[in-house]
């Protein structure tokens, strides 16, 4: 527990450091929850320099709630693409529709109704009812762990004691100001109390913190020890017909990249060569057979919890009409028709390689 003469001091020099020295950000220009939820929901993973791009893009796209819930989700993940999680674009969607069907167009005004839309957990409601209607709901995003687990030096792993550390922010809350005092934590963890290399000097609650007085900072947030990331290897089919048709297929809508269009493939088994992988991958997926080509490309890359290496082969289609067995959509498209589907990031260089490819090949 703070002391009430602690938790005031606290929000007086926070406050007082914000209005200083506080981020000039676009949607901090905005009362329209709608507008802010859309930061909220980009801010997610991904940092502010990137997200700013895509927010004026989204808006000048869908600058309405109506807009968004009318569009229809092609559209609306090709607009999302590269900025990564793509479930947060199928739940704004979503959520839009939620909106418009369930409360008249309004954003809810209520922590408990702002949950029931997709994609909304505490965190994020709280933030969108504070930035746009000035209410007193604490939030917990990332910074804000980090900030309070050093200024007590919180004794356990952040994620394994969330009750006691949303005790502890909704005890910090200015009342008075709440949509102020959230983006000053947020600011504060963003660019001083950062994860490397703390300002800890030009802190505003630097007196107050007691990993700074221990001098232990690196030590807080406490971590848990982390098992080596998984290493997938994919091989990866770019299959043409006799007409130089390019065959793609639509992912199912769970996952990762569910909505996505990509080239067939899948992860490479024990004691299998990438093109015994690719052939039973395009039977078993799409129900074809095909001839594996020359290799196009290996492409590394890394999500959050995994890497994978695409090893991406050119393929020509020998016998059978592609079917959907393990995806939503199959589709045959030219190399000019391509840029119009969405895809993963990973699957932007094989599409550069296909075009180097043709750029090559004798007329």
């Amino acid at each position: 527990m703070l002391s009430q003469a602690t938790v005031f001091d606290l929000r007086r020099e926070l406050l007082t450091w914000y209005a200083d020295q506080g981020r000039d950000l676009p949607w901090r220009h905005s009362r329209d929850p709608y507008a802010i939820w859309i930061s909220e929901i980009m801010l997610q993973q991904t940092q502010v320099k990137t997200v700013i791009p895509y927010y004026e893009r989204w808006l000048d796209k869908f600058s309405t709630i109506e807009a968004l819930a009318a569009a229809d989700q092609q559209t609306v993940l090709k607009l999302w693409e590269g900025l990564g999680y793509y479930a947060r674009a199928r739940n704004l969607h979503k959520a839009a529709q939620q909106i418009v069907y369930e409360y008249g167009g309004q954003f809810p005004r209520t922590l408990a109704d702002a949950q029931k839309l997709k994609g909304i957990g505490r965190t994020t409601a709280g933030g969108i009812l504070s930035a746009a209607f000035n209410l007193p709901t604490a939030i917990l995003d990332g910074n804000v762990k980090r900030v309070i687990a050093r200024m007590v030096a919180f004794p356990a792993v952040p994620n394994r004691a969330l009750d006691q550390l949303w005790h502890i922010s909704e005890q910090l809350l200015d009342p008075q100001q709440p949509r102020n005092f959230n983006q000053a934590i947020m600011d504060l963890g963003a660019t001083l109390c950062t994860r490397h290399q703390p300002a800890c000097l030009r802190c505003p609650w630097q007196t107050h913190c007691a990993a700074y007085n221990q001098n232990a900072v690196s030590q807080f947030p406490m971590t848990e020890s982390r098992q080596p990331i998984p290493h997938k290897h994919i091989g990866v089919a770019v299959i043409t017909d006799a007409q130089g048709n390019i065959l793609i297929d639509r992912r199912k809508q769970e996952g990762l990249l569910g909505g996505l269009w990509e080239f067939p493939g899948g992860k490479i088994e024990p004691g299998e060569s990438v093109e015994e992988c690719i052939r039973r991958e395009i039977t078993e997926e799409l129900g074809i057979e095909i001839e594996v080509g020359s290799r196009l490309i290996t492409i590394e890359h890394a999500y959050t919890h995994f890497k994978v290496t695409l090893n991406v082969f050119n393929c020509r289609h020998l016998s059978g009409e592609p079917q959907p067995i393990e995806c939503d959509e199959v589709k045959w498209v030219t190399l000019d028709e391509i840029d119009e589907y969405p895809f993963p990031k990973a699957n932007g260089k094989i599409i550069e390689a296909m075009r180097q490819q043709a750029q090559q090949s004798p007329k």
